[in-house]
């Protein structure tokens, strides 16, 4: 077995080994099932300044967070959603979308510039954005309007301000 790097050349994921193994130590199934206790799903942006457990007051096993770039609905977050509706017993749905988004602005280009450096272009969209608020309202409409979701009376919408930790609702 090859000894493990000095800590100067330890990679990122090799850390996160280190400190799952010290997490392991005190480990202990808590015996939670895979339903969420508050029945709730949270669809967000993978941005990595939302604490989303500390910002909504959440403990493990409360609700689902299904993260991505923007925080919003793609046909895999309703997949998810899906899922977590049919399968696991949620009921309401959160999307929180935020200030200072790597979405915003960003545009379509971006798949076409890693076509030409690939050779192939992505299946997917970049689903980026100008209208913080309209991005919302659209993730809010693609959830309400979703023929797999049987639970839409629940759906919710909020910008979460980076500066403040505070979330803005929106219509």
């Amino acid at each position: 077995m090859a000894a493990a790097p000095g800590p100067e050349r330890a990679t990122e994921t090799e850390r996160f080994l280190v400190s799952n193994r010290s997490y392991a130590e005190t480990f202990r199934d808590g015996g939670m099932d895979a339903r969420p206790v508050r029945h709730v799903a949270v669809v967000a942006c993978m941005d990595a300044r939302l604490d989303l457990f500390a910002a909504l007051g959440l403990e493990l096993g409360d609700a689902h967070i299904i993260r991505n770039a923007g925080g919003v609905v793609t046909d895999d977050t309703i997949r998810s959603l899906t899922i977590s509706q049919r399968a696991l017993g949620t009921r309401a749905v959160v999307l929180i979308h935020h200030t200072g988004c790597g979405l915003l602005g960003l545009t379509e280009d971006f798949r076409r510039e890693l076509e030409l450096e690939v050779g192939q272009r992505p299946q997917w969209a970049v689903e980026s954005f100008v209208d913080l608020d309209g991005d919302v309202r659209q993730s809010m409409q693609r959830v309400r309007t979703s023929p797999f979701l049987p639970h839409t009376e629940d759906v919710r919408g909020f910008v979460f301000d980076v500066h403040t930790g505070l979330l803005r609702e929106i219509d």
